[in-house]
């Protein structure tokens, strides 16, 4: 009986904190709303649909990962940035001063305003990158790549504005 209460006690508390979530983002109970806006394509290289990849996977984000409902205007928390780097960069010289593996890097740089709380502002660059072995052909692994450091992107952006771990 007692652990059935303490269990009881515990969801209470758990259920009554406006900031509490177990994907670790810590939003508040007034904040209703979210506000993406289109991420330019600064960087000369790069997919033509990185910039939709980057905004979409960031709104599917937050319609998984919270209760806030994706507006086009004059949201709670706001969310604008650019692709301002896609880069491929040889690493891992051997001896004979060819590259064992090339890394993929991708940089965006964003803006996010919480209306609510503007301590949690910030205007800040994000960079991710995977290496591949130089005997791949980029074009047949691209795909997978960028996805993976898309996705690595916005989990940084995302735990940014609304983790305050």
């Amino acid at each position: 009986m007692k652990t059935i209460i303490n269990i009881s006690t515990i969801l209470i508390l758990l259920t009554s904190c406006g900031m509490y979530s177990f994907n670790g983002a810590s939003i508040s109970s007034e904040t209703k709303s979210v506000q993406i806006d289109y991420f330019s394509n600064s960087s000369s290289m790069g997919k033509a649909s990185l910039s939709d990849d980057i905004v979409e996977g960031l709104k599917d984000k937050f319609s998984n990962e919270t209760n806030l409902t994706i507006i086009n205007s004059d949201g709670d928390l706001f969310f604008k940035g650019s692709i301002t780097s896609y880069s491929v960069m040889p690493i891992a010289i051997q001896a004979d001063e060819t590259a064992a593996k090339n890394r993929l890097t991708i940089s965006v740089k964003v803006r996010f305003e919480n209306k609510l709380d503007l301590d949690n502002n910030y205007e800040q660059s994000f960079s991710r990158y995977a290496d591949y072995y130089s005997t791949t052909e980029l074009s047949s692994i691209e795909d997978e790549l960028v996805n993976q450091i898309i996705a690595e992107l916005i989990d940084d952006i995302f735990n940014k504005a609304v983790a305050n771990w």
